[in-house]
């Protein structure tokens, strides 16, 4: 059993290196089909078959899903401990079954796993909650299992690029880091520096609270016209945080996703009139 689950962490590995959308660490979307954002799983099972439902890809074949934090969050075992990656497993899955329909960013909580760094969730350090239920669950194995976890979070992309002009990473790098952030690092191939504070793609991850300025700047440096994120917790599900940016979450039961139609061009408060809840998703 722990074989199985390390082979299928490296299949996930191969299938997101192949992806055929994606150019070194961005996602780069034509001008057909469609795309469903979401916000971040943490765990949160219920709503991932909500989103597989709705999305319904063998229905349509030019449709996308992103997804990104899908680990530290949901069902626990016995005795505390984070059991989130068996969501990971299934979305894995998912994403072998529809390769170039399915796909992964990376988000603060990866970077942690990544480099065993401590990320608080709900008053609880979320690594060793989750390593510890590994130690349990699969033995000698453990850190066999720990390394192509690790692996796999390290494969994922960085951000997603519309032809339509909508940009989506887990978060921007926040005000006081941004002259530190190197964009370049969308464009070549990552390292572990870059995922170790303050390496850029950990500035890209882990920034908060963005004033409107910044925001526009990261617009234009992106040559897009819209912004998307998750990171940031949201009780309602999303929020508009400035005129050309949306947080969405969806890892509770007020969360949110955002289909978007690729063939066409979207003001935010079109974006806004987008959203669905994922309670009305049956």
């Amino acid at each position: 059993m722990p074989q199985a689950k390390i082979d299928l962490l490296r299949r996930g590995v191969e299938a997101n290196l192949a992806d055929p959308f994606r150019m070194a660490n961005l996602i780069a979307f034509p001008d057909t089909g469609s795309v469903v954002f979401t916000g971040d799983i943490h765990g949160h099972r219920r709503n991932f078959e909500r989103i597989v439902t709705y999305a319904d890809l063998p229905g349509h074949p030019d449709r996308h899903i992103i997804f990104h934090e899908i680990i530290h969050g949901g069902p626990e075992d016995v005795h505390g401990g984070c059991i989130s990656y068996h969501l990971l497993f299934d979305a894995i899955r998912f994403k072998l079954e529809f390769p170039s329909q399915v796909h992964f960013l990376i988000g603060n909580h990866d970077t942690a796993c990544i480099t065993n760094s401590d990320v608080m969730k709900a008053g609880k350090e979320m690594n060793r909650a989750m390593c510890g239920a590994i130690d349990r669950e699969f033995g000698p194995r453990a850190e066999d299992i720990r390394l192509a976890l690790r692996q796999f979070l390290f494969s994922q992309a960085l951000a997603v690029r519309t032809a339509n002009r909508i940009w989506m990473s887990h978060s921007l790098p926040g005000e006081n880091v941004v002259d530190r952030f190197d964009p370049g690092v969308f464009h070549r191939t990552l390292k572990i520096n870059d995922v170790v504070r303050p390496g850029s793609a950990y500035l890209l991850t882990w920034g908060r609270r963005h004033t409107h300025a910044l925001l526009h700047g990261f617009a234009k440096l992106f040559d897009v016209d819209l912004l998307i994120m998750g990171h940031q917790p949201q009780p309602d599900g999303w929020k508009k945080v400035a005129d050309n940016c949306l947080i969405l979450a969806s890892d509770h039961n007020h969360g949110h996703i955002l289909p978007v139609d690729l063939s066409r061009a979207y003001t935010l408060e079109q974006l806004i009139n987008n959203l669905i809840p994922l309670t009305s998703i049956v």
